[in-house]
């Protein structure tokens, strides 16, 4: 028996585990496989928020060489599991190279310059060191390659995307650069459709109830690759048709949600661009479309926090000093009230390091 159309964001929360929680920052990331961070506060506060109390944090998992961050998916940050950034990047990010073409063209950035900027990571990184981003910067600098006007990000993007530089450990509140064949030696191997078939199945066993289309949309993938890599993995999946739409999760989620129906229902404080939102093309389920702009505002691709009760959002938060302030969409019910309190209260700090 799947979910309503009234439960479907009920039910991501338990994929998700915001309920009940893992036993660790890279359990959480392993689980959900990549984790939106180009916030990094609101990254590290959504793995928190699902990691158990007591259980190693993000930045001891960073440190260990256990996560990394880099840009796999849609050209934006990720946490992601180390060990499977290389297959990852290998199978989506041609596309984002591709997309970054005509800018890097327009910032004067040729097939010598990356290999200039190449040389010089390579030189300041090798043998397992670490540099923050004005490390790196410096070291293109003197490699006569300007960095101003975008010109550095474009070339510490290009340089990720072709596997040769993920952000690792952290130093003070930076992440560091790493060469990523250093700090991951023993990569997952996965190529073509293989590849293809587990990204499909490690979304929609974390992700689900979710769609062909809302993988495409995660991933950043053609519709008709989705199509391919669901039809690969459909055998390990159950499935659910909501409102004319087929959507597929693991075949374990209805025990789980049916042990931990009462606290997915209850109120939970989610950070900007946490999972919840940012996974799916279709967020009707969870965000009614006349709220859409309270939640991004401008529709400028900035997420603000979002207050979470009965499985949908009912408005917006944001830190205030020690505590939140929110805006309802409506007047908050007295338990919205309340499990706001709560939530605040036991709201983690939200670092990388």
């Amino acid at each position: 028996m799947g979910p309503s159309a009234r439960e479907v964001g009920l039910w991501r929360l338990v994929a998700q585990r915001v309920v009940p929680p893992l036993g660790g920052a890279a359990a959480v990331v392993a689980h959900l496989l990549c984790v939106q961070a180009q916030d990094p506060r609101a990254a590290a506060t959504a793995v928190a928020l699902r990691t158990a109390p007591g259980a190693p944090d993000l930045p001891a998992a960073l440190d260990r060489g256990e996560v990394v961050r880099s840009w796999p998916l849609r050209g934006t940050l990720h946490l992601l599991p180390a060990a499977d950034l290389p297959w990852v990047l290998a199978l989506c990010a041609p596309r984002v190279l591709r997309s970054t073409t005509a800018r890097r063209t327009a910032l004067g950035i040729d097939g010598d310059d990356v290999a200039a900027a190449r040389r010089a990571a390579e030189d300041l990184l090798g043998g397992g060191r670490g540099a923050v981003r004005s490390e790196v910067l410096a070291a293109f600098e003197a490699a006569g390659q300007g960095t101003a006007a975008g010109r550095g990000y474009h070339l510490l993007l290009h340089l990720s995307l072709t596997g040769v530089l993920c952000l690792g450990p952290v130093r003070g509140r930076e992440q560091q650069f790493v060469l990523l064949a250093e700090h991951v030696p023993a990569p997952r191997a996965l190529e073509g459709e293989e590849a293809l078939a587990e990204l499909a199945l490690r979304f929609l066993l974390s992700h689900g109830p979710a769609s062909v289309a809302d993988l495409a949309r995660w991933a950043g993938l053609p519709v008709t690759a989705a199509r391919r890599a669901v039809a690969a993995v459909r055998g390990r999946l159950a499935a659910v048709d909501v409102s004319g739409t087929e959507l597929l999760h693991d075949p374990a989620l209805p025990d789980l949600v049916a042990g931990h129906r009462r606290a997915a229902a209850g109120t939970h404080l989610l950070p900007g661009f946490d999972e919840f939102l940012l996974g799916y093309a279709d967020r009707s389920h969870v965000l009614p479309a006349e709220h859409a702009e309270r939640v991004v505002p401008g529709g400028n691709g900035v997420f603000r926090g979002t207050v979470v009760h009965g499985g949908a959002v009912v408005g917006t938060w944001t830190r205030e000093g020690d505590g939140v302030g929110t805006e309802p969409f409506g007047a908050f019910a007295p338990a919205v009230l309340r499990g706001v309190q709560r939530c605040a209260a036991a709201l983690p700090g939200g670092r990388l390091g």
